[in-house]
């Protein structure tokens, strides 16, 4: 049960830190354009413009996603419990993998939205 336990907090890690950040994205971004926290890829530096809507396109989908994931992960996970520590490691590594594909869809989506919205220079289309 202790193994359960612990495999359900790490793989609530990724839902948590989504929904935190994308309320922190949402409520209060960077301010300034910087190399060290924010949603950081070229086009979103390119300027104070880009990097706002990045961080409400991003913030919006970390929020909602974070969110659906939660009890998603709780669900997923509820066939372990009570099983051997192979079987709690290996559907709480699936769980993990799937949350990471999900985390980097959004990251896909936000530079979609960011190269529809702008030119490559920055410049609103």
């Amino acid at each position: 049960m202790g193994f359960w336990i612990f495999m359900l907090g790490a793989d609530l890690l990724i839902p948590l830190v989504m929904e935190f950040f994308g309320h922190r994205f949402l409520t209060c971004p960077p301010k300034e354009i910087n190399v060290l926290y924010g949603y950081r890829t070229a086009l979103s530096m390119k300027n104070r413009d880009t990097w706002a809507f990045a961080h409400q396109y991003c913030g919006r989908l970390w929020r909602s996603w974070g969110l659906l994931l939660l009890p998603v992960t709780v669900l997923a996970q509820l066939p372990a419990l009570g099983k051997d520590a192979g079987t709690i490691g290996l559907l709480g590594g699936a769980v993990c993998l799937l949350q990471g594909a999900v985390m980097a869809g959004t990251l896909v989506s936000t530079e979609r939205a960011l190269r529809r919205r702008f030119h490559p220079d920055g410049t609103r289309r």
